[in-house]
């Protein structure tokens, strides 16, 4: 008993990487965020955010073990434990970090404004009172909020645009390359203004100090590498993992 005890108050007080399962990295995303992550046939999820967990998990040494789990209730799930970490395209807000730690920022982006080819509007201004649909849980509902009550929140990002696409909504907010991606794959819609930049960052709990100075340590040298560069260029056929004003 006394050994046990010993042993035990050992393991609590070492700086070890806390793990839902030991010498896996468990890291959840939506899978309804196409090219950051989408699903395949066989039922998996892949994409950007999604080769990105799987590199850092290979730099940690852990196998990679990935949850498909609603955007708006992936931070919640990572506090709580149920995850080890979230590589979701989360933007790093001052709110976010109220209640889970980032990493450094692995990719930079923005949110643009999206209608529909026939729309007159160009600016957020032209938005006053109308319609904009947006995914729950992201930061492009306080965009919306500036100029209307009527927002409309919908599980993704791509089934906001899709409805956008088929006559519904006024506009849609989200990241210039989701955007990007869907006028690519056919939606009528088309890019309005830019509505800023932003940070995005990997999510771990506030109490797991060390898995997050190995993430990041990973991704240091995932840049270096220009492994993060490539998984960029094969989503995206630029670089958004380094700030714009460097490329």
């Amino acid at each position: 008993m006394i050994l046990l005890t010993a042993c035990g108050s050992k393991n609590a007080s070492t700086n070890e990487m806390k793990l839902v399962e030991e010498g896996k990295f468990t890291y959840a995303a939506s899978g309804e965020y196409k090219p950051f992550s989408y699903m395949k046939k066989d039922g998996t999820m892949t994409g950007f955010d999604i080769e990105v967990a799987e590199a850092i998990a290979k730099e940690l040494d852990l196998k990679p073990v990935q949850k498909k789990f609603k955007f708006g209730g992936i931070i919640e799930g990572v506090k709580a434990g149920r995850f080890d970490a979230a590589v979701a395209s989360h933007e790093i807000t001052e709110e976010r970090l109220k209640v889970v730690h980032f990493s450094t920022p692995y990719y930079y982006s923005g949110p643009q404004i999206f209608v529909r080819p026939d729309s007159k509007v160009e600016t957020l201004n032209d938005l006053k009172g109308k319609e904009i649909a947006v995914s729950k849980g992201t930061t492009f509902a306080e965009l919306a909020k500036q100029v209307t009550d009527r927002i409309i929140l919908l599980d993704s990002d791509v089934v906001a645009l899709e409805a956008l696409s088929k006559g519904k909504h006024d506009a849609v907010i989200t990241d210039f390359v989701t955007g990007k991606e869907a006028i690519g794959a056919g939606m009528k819609i088309v890019g309005k203004e830019m509505l800023g930049r932003s940070e995005q960052g990997i999510a771990v709990a506030m109490d797991n100090d060390k898995l997050l100075k190995e993430i990041n340590k990973a991704l240091d040298k995932l840049r270096e590498n220009g492994t993060l560069t490539k998984i960029s260029q094969k989503y995206f056929g630029e670089d958004i993992t380094v700030l714009p004003e460097k490329q």
